[in-house]
Formats: C-alpha cells, structure tokens, sequence
C-alpha cells in the first residue's frame, strides 16, 4: 500500500493595516499641525476637565475662589490707592465718574486671567513629565489645555464685574461686542510667554523661579491700579511700551465705557501680543523633540 501525498496549499499572508497614526520628525519647526491638534481634541477637553477639577479638588468654596482672590485684591488696592493716595478717578465717555472700586476690579478681572494663564502654563510641562515622557500626543495640547482651564475663572468673575457695574450705574456701550477680541489678544500674549517659558523650564528650572518675579514687577508696571492719563512726562512714554498698556485700555473702554485710547497702542498691543505667541510656538517647537529625553 503505496502513501499518498496531500498537495501543498500556499496560504497568503493577510494584508497590512495601515497604522493608525504615523509619527514622523517634524520638517521645520515653525510648523504647526492643525489636523493632528483636531484629532486629538478629546484628549484636550479631557485635559481641560481634569485641570480643572484638580483645582478645586477638596475645596469649599469650589470656584467660588476665583472671585474671592480679585475682590479681596480690589478693596484693599483701592484703599490704599483710591483712599491713602487719593488717585483720580476716571470718566466715562460721556463724563460719568467710575468708581474707584469697579475702575479696580474690572482690571484685575483681566489682569488674573493674564496672570493665571502665565504661571499655569508655565509649570504644565514639569507638573505633567510623566505623560510627557511614557505617552505619545501633541505636546501643544498641554499648554491649551491650561489656558482653556483658565476660562471658568474668568466666567465667574465676569459675572461678578457685570453685577457691580450695574449696581454702580455704569451702562454699558456697543463696544463691549469687542470684549471677546480684547480677551483673544490676553489670551495670545498669556500663552506666548507660558510657552516659551514652559519649554526652557525642562531644561532649565531657573525658569520657574524667575518667571513669579517677573510677572510681580509687570503687575506694578501695568496701568491696573491707576490710568495712564495720571502719569506724566517721560515716564508715560515707558509705560507705552508694555502692550498690556493697550489691552487694558481698550478692556476698560470696552466695560466702562472710559475714553476710547490712542489708535496706535491699539494696533502696537495686538501686533505685539501674536509677535509673542508665535516666538513662543516657535520657542516651543524647536524644544519639544528634547522633551521626553530631558524632562
């Protein structure tokens, strides 16, 4: 009885799938990959969400906190200048007095959210090293995240502005439909800074000691607790120089309703505030390949 051979069949290897994401070095660094921002845009929400519950995780007065921090600001600011210094007030366009108090409070509403995003953004990188180093997702989605986190701050305390505005009297124009631009241009200096300062801090940790110094001395030399028409001679032309001298002009005749400021530093605040974004995205890109290595 003679074995029979069975024939050889020849399987084929089942087709490749093509990967679902392919990461590829970046050809230029002044380049930004919108599309890859837009697929990954539940991670940024989810981010967002966790930032902000970290916040107010084991608090009492839960978001409560991000009006206390500028009504406690503003009252004793304006004893101490609107009472002991006796600063003038400023007008309305049509020649109502502001009170010093709100004159305060709506500064500060704009200043803290300046702030906030700086000093948030600034840490996230350090404050989140080991998704940095063990996940793979744009790293730009940190920074926003940490910007967008900052809104509810500002939400709540727009509320408030409104309520004592009204109660004071102050009506408001046409011109606060420009308060969302007004906010884009805080939010595009905040996140320049925050990122060109978060990227240098993987390396160099100075940084985060440094950058709390620097936001202080920017506090004081931003028109907040008085207006530039109180400073005189040369000093005014110094004070032109910081574009949060044009923001917190066109914020204040936005929401007051005070006197319209110069056209100029208008157009040198929004020219200067996305020259800083796009040197901290460049900042950012060019560093962001050493991250995982570093950090």
């Amino acid at each position: 009885m003679s074995a029979t051979t069975l024939p050889l069949t020849q399987t084929s290897a089942p087709p490749r799938r093509k990967p679902y994401l392919t990461v590829r070095a970046r050809k230029s660094w002044l380049s930004v990959n919108l599309r890859e921002l837009w697929l990954f845009r539940d991670l940024l929400l989810s981010l967002t969400a966790r930032d902000i519950k970290l916040r107010y995780k084991q608090t009492a007065l839960g978001v409560i906190w991000g009006v206390l921090q500028p009504l406690i600001a503003a009252a004793i600011l304006t004893f101490v200048f609107g009472r002991l210094a006796n600063l003038p007030v400023d007008q309305t366009a049509a020649g109502q007095p502001v009170p010093y108090f709100l004159f305060m409070f709506a500064s500060l509403v704009v200043w803290n959210f300046f702030a906030s995003i700086v000093n948030k953004v600034s840490n996230i990188l350090v404050g989140n090293s080991a998704l940095v180093a063990k996940v793979y997702f744009p790293r730009l989605l940190l920074p926003l995240s940490g910007a967008m986190g900052m809104l509810v701050d500002l939400a709540v305390s727009s509320v408030v502005l409104i309520c004592i505005q009204l109660y004071s009297g102050i009506p408001f124009g046409p011109q606060i439909l420009l308060v969302p631009l007004v906010l884009l241009l805080v939010i595009f200096a905040a996140l320049g800074i925050g990122m060109g300062a978060t990227a240098l801090s993987v390396q160099y940790r100075d940084v985060a000691y440094i950058l709390p110094v620097v936001v202080q001395m920017l506090f004081f030399a931003s028109p907040i607790a008085y207006s530039v028409a109180n400073v005189h001679g040369r000093s005014a032309a110094f004070f032109q120089l910081n574009p949060l001298t044009g923001i917190l002009g066109i914020w204040r005749w936005s929401t007051l309703g005070t006197p319209h400021p110069p056209f100029w530093t208008i157009a040198y605040a929004a020219t200067f505030s996305m020259i800083l974004l796009l040197v901290g995205v460049m900042v950012f890109q060019y560093m962001e390949r050493t991250f995982a290595d570093v950090i």
